[in-house]
């Protein structure tokens, strides 16, 4: 079975989520809950409605991780709101990464250009990677810490389908460091005080550097 087939595959069965209407089209103008969106009037419901062009448009890579992360869920896409189902574009420049980071919903990645080492981190920390040939699937289980990187000479892409219509996308690195913690408690929650007493000690040939001792 070809990648595209299990794709495939993967969105019908994640449609096959049972809903009391035909489809619950989001009417971004009415209140949003835990359960979704309000549905749209279906006499106003159009064609378009069912069709979302952004996936086609490659994201500006110019920051710090060289990647992109472009959404289409249900806030993006609004006749995906109700299906358990949402979609997103991944454009990784040379050298760039899509840094750790976590959904409330399992994924599946399919590689289309370039050259990219996924994996995930499971809760006994072990980590499960490999470098994907274009066409190559990975599933990323629920909620588990994932990332991808870029380890060819060309620019890589990816599409990523998740069974939510509303799966929240959140960087570790931002949930720390560019959130509203204090300073005091990023440096206490994340160990860097003590790590950096260790290092400097290590470069000083002071110290040996061994996990659970620093």
């Amino acid at each position: 079975m070809s990648p595209a087939m299990v794709f495939s595959l993967f969105l019908l069965a994640s449609l096959s989520e049972a809903i009391v209407e035909d489809f619950c089209v989001a009417d971004y103008s009415l209140p949003n809950g835990p359960a979704g969106y309000s549905c749209k009037d279906p006499a106003k419901v159009t064609f378009e409605d069912f069709v979302f062009s952004g996936l086609s448009v490659p994201g500006n890579t110019s920051n710090i991780y060289s990647s992109a992360v472009t959404p289409a869920f249900s806030s993006e896409f609004a006749a995906l709101n109700g299906l358990g189902l949402a979609m997103a574009r991944l454009d990784i420049a040379v050298g760039g990464v899509v840094a750790l980071h976590t959904h409330r919903t399992s994924e599946v990645l399919i590689s289309i250009e370039g050259e990219i080492v996924a994996g995930f981190i499971s809760t006994n920390n072990t980590a499960y990677y490999k470098k994907l040939n274009v066409g190559d699937v990975i599933i990323f289980p629920q909620s588990l810490l994932h990332f991808q990187v870029n380890v060819g000479k060309t620019s890589a892409l990816a599409f990523v389908a998740l069974n939510s219509a509303k799966p929240g996308l959140q960087f570790i690195d931002d949930s720390l460091f560019a959130g509203n913690l204090p300073s005091w408690l990023v440096h206490e929650v994340s160990l860097s005080r003590r790590l950096q007493g260790c290092i400097l000690r290590y470069m000083a040939k002071k110290w040996t550097i061994k996990v659970g001792v620093c």
